[in-house]
């Protein structure tokens, strides 16, 4: 588990100190997150290796987060649930989590979870490439002709979905349901916003990828050569 970075969301600070220090014996570096909030913050970011993510909220449901995750990352995630919320287990499992654990729940076999679910992240595709730009899912990195982009985590997410849907126009509203997780609610400050920012990352690298803005439409990405 060394050199890995582990995000923590749990409200429970008792539960949230063990963890930590179990983590941290072990050679992780923790993000600690007590509420869905603190969570979205972090993730916009930071890019964990792993998340740990307690169903049970103080402003939402863990399995919010685990969907806004899934909808944009690959990043392995151990549900914590209480006992006998075997309901919450199906859906998070049906959600794409990699594995949960029931509280309480062995201290020992807590670690042995997240370092097993490390380990069969690196097992698996995490890389996708599309000619000299490619996404480490895991890390939320992208890079082009071997230059680090250096986006956060909602340029990433921005990125690969236009990158996905090349020389299709996305709606503010589809993008920003997806990236954020939450409705657009008329305001497109947010996402005019990272979009400009992705845009001057892009050229400072490239003037091959383009992404045009039609108003009242969308947003469309554009490569220019052949990659």
């Amino acid at each position: 588990m060394t050199g890995k970075t582990i995000l923590l969301v749990e409200d429970n600070p008792k539960v949230m100190w063990i963890n930590t220090e179990v983590l941290e014996s072990q050679g992780a570096a923790v993000l600690s997150a007590e509420n869905l909030a603190e969570a979205r913050r972090i993730l916009a970011e930071k890019f964990p290796n792993a998340a740990v993510i307690d169903i049970m909220l103080p402003d939402g449901s863990g399995l919010d987060l685990l969907r806004e995750i899934r909808a944009v990352s690959a990043l392995p995630v151990l549900l914590l649930t209480a006992k006998g919320e075997s309901a919450d287990v199906v859906t998070g499992l049906s959600l794409g989590a990699d594995d949960y654990l029931a509280k309480p729940y062995d201290i020992d076999v807590f670690a042995a979870r997240v370092e097993a679910l490390l380990r069969r992240a690196r097992t698996v595709n995490e890389n996708i490439a599309v000619g000299q730009l490619r996404f480490d899912l895991l890390s939320n990195q992208a890079v082009y002709g071997g230059k680090d982009l250096l986006l956060t985590q909602k340029e990433f997410s921005l990125l690969l979905m236009l990158t996905q849907n090349e020389k299709k126009t996305l709606a503010a509203e589809y993008l920003f349901e997806k990236v954020w997780g939450q409705p657009l609610n008329n305001d497109t400050s947010a996402l005019r916003l990272q979009i400009s920012n992705l845009k001057k990352k892009l050229f400072a690298v490239t003037e091959d990828i383009t992404i045009e803005t039609t108003r009242g439409e969308g947003y469309c990405l554009t490569m220019l050569t052949m990659l």
